[in-house]
């Protein structure tokens, strides 16, 4: 078979097809295993596509002729079209993509074999750069070789991967056929490399926390739990990175930050995956207010240094995070939403469960106020947030480690940054009052022993920790997943994930 054969989609062609074709690049591999070394590991390119491009952009066939230019380049082939003794292929490798001009007078008995080479296969080649009739930078080979023999065939070129689950599952395959799907991830590391460096320049220090935690703690969140065979000791995946944050806060490290996997044993969706990646951060002498700061400079920037612009695109709906983002007390948010509300009856328990029954609210009867205010603003009002909004003064009965208000108690010094709808960001002035936390600690399993799977244990060293002495705190957690999403524009969290979850093949 020659190397011209039909590209197929792996996700609609007929099994028995790619089978046979699966086949017949086997039959091409024994051949080569035959003559000698089948996957050759002694090549070293010193140049790349994408580079190239960049380098030569604008650059006659004439300036390029006299540059005399000399590549080693290797990459996968994804094109392949030849006429008699001449064929044009493209490669690419991670920096984009690169023609070559293969001749064979000019890489001898290599050409024949070159015919056999399929789509798919990795390749290496060296030679001068010129610039074909057509305006084409390539590459003109006069060394040609076979790196890697591809088995499986690649999804057609004009249709890609139209199975998304398939996407998710062979994102290998995806990577190589679906641009977008690179220019994401290309644009995930970049947001990330922008938080990292805009942290650094402000005397933050990056660390990391334990992964496996005895107490599972920092979030209300249902945890994931493991064995540890040789302690005999069971012990769970962490939620957050929080506590142990807030440690090394005690400890002296008063600008500190982690970005890492965080896993959840909840639902998946296209807003949840059960290990997702947050951002916390935990600065001394500093309040809410001042990371709200952080926070709007971090997503300000990113948009504007990473994506380019601050008018974003998510989901159809027009964002622009360049203007001053909005602060808006929670209970001011669900009093504008539900008019039939009075703010007389937003602290009377009695009062505020009815309002939820006819807004069809669930509320379980261990639910205080603060608890049904925040389920009436979740059914309300956060899917209408779709510029950039802080909502601010959350009950403290839903906010077990934020610092209560001077002035009010019953609500804290936190705030929920919500952008498209979702949200984004959580952060306040951290409790450390050790006394104030460990009360908070035990409601806290109360309502677990209540029957609530998202309430947290009871964790003695922290308070311990707390006892020792944590300065006034400000502290932040940001979903990068979701931040992805919205610099992206995509839809899903599994878009922005290289493997995201899905449930075993059969």
């Amino acid at each position: 078979m020659s190397g011209n054969e039909p590209q197929t989609t792996t996700d609609s062609a007929p099994a028995q097809d790619e089978n046979k074709l699966i086949a017949e690049r086997r039959e091409k591999l024994r051949a080569i295993r035959a003559q000698g070394v089948a996957f050759p590991n002694d090549f070293a390119p010193d140049a790349f596509a994408g580079d190239l491009q960049a380098e030569f952009e604008g650059r006659t066939a004439e300036e390029i002729e006299v540059a005399a230019k000399r590549v080693k380049v290797a990459g996968r082939m994804l094109l392949k079209r030849g006429q008699g003794k001449v064929s044009f292929v493209q490669i690419q490798d991670m920096s984009g993509r690169v023609q070559l001009f293969i001749q064979a007078n000019a890489v001898g008995d290599t050409y024949e074999a070159f015919k056999t080479w399929d789509i798919g296969d990795i390749i290496a080649a060296e030679g001068a750069l010129m610039r074909t009739k057509t305006g084409e930078l390539s590459v003109k080979v006069d060394k040609l070789r076979l790196l890697t023999k591809s088995l499986r065939p690649l999804p057609d070129k004009w249709h890609g991967m139209a199975d998304v689950e398939q996407r998710y599952r062979q994102r290998y395959v995806d990577l190589i056929v679906t641009p977008e799907s690179r220019r994401v991830f290309e644009l995930r590391s970049r947001i990330v490399r922008h938080i990292r460096n805009l942290l650094d320049s402000k005397r933050f220090l990056e660390v990391e926390t334990p992964m496996m935690h005895v107490i599972p703690g920092g979030a209300t969140a249902r945890p994931f739990v493991t064995h540890h065979n040789a302690l005999d000791l069971d012990l769970y995946l962490r939620v957050a990175p929080e506590l142990y944050l807030k440690r090394l806060t005690v400890g002296g490290f008063e600008r500190v930050y982690e970005i890492n996997r965080n896993f959840r044993n909840e639902g998946v969706s296209t807003r949840h995956n059960p290990e997702f990646t947050m951002l916390e951060l935990y600065q001394a002498y500093a309040t809410y207010n001042e990371i709200m700061d952080i926070t709007e400079e971090m997503i300000r920037t990113a948009a504007r240094d990473v994506v380019g612009r601050t008018a974003l695109t998510w989901e159809g709906r027009e964002i622009d995070v360049g203007p001053a983002f909005r602060r808006w007390s929670m209970i001011d948010a669900v009093l504008e939403h539900n008019p039939q509300i009075a703010r007389a009856d937003m602290r009377d328990r009695s009062k505020i469960a009815a309002h939820a029954e006819k807004l069809g609210v669930h509320v379980k009867p261990g639910y205080g106020w603060g608890k049904i205010v925040l389920e009436i603003f979740e059914k309300t009002v956060e899917q209408t947030l779709i510029q950039p909004t802080f909502v601010t003064t959350h009950p403290t009965e839903v906010s077990p480690l934020a610092r209560a208000n001077d002035h009010d108690p019953e609500v804290t010094d936190r705030f929920e940054l919500f952008i498209g709808g979702k949200e984004i960001a959580n952060g306040f002035s951290e409790l450390n009052d050790p006394e104030d936390q460990a009360a908070r600690f035990k409601a806290q399993v109360e309502a677990k022993d209540s029957g609530d799977d998202e309430a947290m244990h009871f964790d003695a060293d922290y308070i311990r920790a707390l006892e020792v002495g944590l300065p006034p705190t400000g502290g932040l957690g940001v979903g990068i997943d979701r931040l992805v999403m919205l610099l992206a524009d995509v839809p899903s969290i599994r878009d922005v994930l290289l493997f995201p979850y899905m449930r075993p093949e059969a």
